[in-house]
């Protein structure tokens, strides 16, 4: 079982903690601790043994400090709607874990704004939903997105190179809950083409990050980065080719820290206990 702790720091919280949980006769198994002292924030993960856990929560917000953010035993299985446009290596990924029950979630279906990947999600017998931004508005496009979303009521969406620019009133919808994969080692080259940006700059490491989506393009909390080497004799087409790997590797990363509650989003910043 999790439980998870934000909350104002002070002397003595770990201990406090402990005790309540003792009291509840339930052991600990293995705590993450981190302090912001910046921030003067305290973070905590704890797995423990499973046990008594009527009124913990309650018992808890007795001893920490005001206002605290306190999960007892989050939802252990998440649910995610998955978003794409034409590329498939992080949603044939995806797609694999689902199949195999090692995703950490459960994916419950596939929207697209193109219908090009349509074939794999029916090879995996998986709903896909072609809505296209070709004959609509942006407000209809987002509008019939939504309907689709809400029909599943997920925990996490998931942009798995889902290449269109979400609206603030969209993202509003579903604050800190849409991950998106960033093809590229943020904060450098935000926006579109950032391997045609790269090869240009001529940089020998190139990189990719999956953060949480904010109303600032490629700018909310990011979760999880990884950069490889290049050279001068790679082309724009063969960065793109070297991208598409590790930006698979980073997702996958990304979501298995969110899904099993690692991931602590406070401002515009996250601690992760990975």
């Amino acid at each position: 079982m999790i439980i998870v702790i934000q909350c104002k720091d002070r002397v003595g919280l770990v201990g406090s903690i402990a005790t309540i949980l003792a009291q509840h006769q339930l052991n600990i198994v293995s705590m993450r601790e981190h302090v912001d002292k910046a921030e003067d924030l305290f973070f905590v993960r704890l797995e423990v043994e499973d046990g008594d856990t009527n009124g913990l929560e309650d018992t808890l917000k007795e001893v920490l400090p005001s206002g605290a953010i306190i999960l007892v035993d989050p939802i252990p299985h998440k649910k995610i709607v998955v978003l794409v446009t034409r590329e498939y290596h992080c949603l044939a990924d995806i797609l694999i874990r689902n199949y195999f029950k090692t995703l950490g979630a459960t994916v419950q279906g596939v929207i697209g704004n193109h219908a090009t990947l349509q074939d794999i999600c029916e090879r995996f017998d998986m709903p896909f939903y072609h809505i296209s931004h070709e004959q609509l508005s942006k407000q209809e496009l987002e509008q019939q997105i939504t309907d689709v979303i809400y029909q599943y009521n997920p925990d996490y969406i998931v942009l798995a190179k889902f290449m269109r620019i979400l609206s603030p009133d969209f993202v509003a919808k579903f604050p800190m809950r849409i991950i998106n994969i960033h093809h590229s080692f943020l904060p450098a080259f935000i926006g579109a083409n950032p391997y045609k940006q790269a090869f240009e700059r001529g940089v020998k490491l190139i990189g990719a990050t999956a953060h949480f989506v904010s109303n600032q393009l490629d700018e909310g909390p990011i979760i999880a980065q990884q950069i490889i080497p290049v050279s001068h004799s790679f082309t724009a087409a063969t960065m793109v080719k070297a991208g598409q790997e590790i930006e698979t590797a980073v997702l996958a990363n990304a979501l298995k820290m969110v899904f099993e509650d690692r991931v602590f989003v406070y401002k515009n910043k996250t601690v992760v206990f990975s």
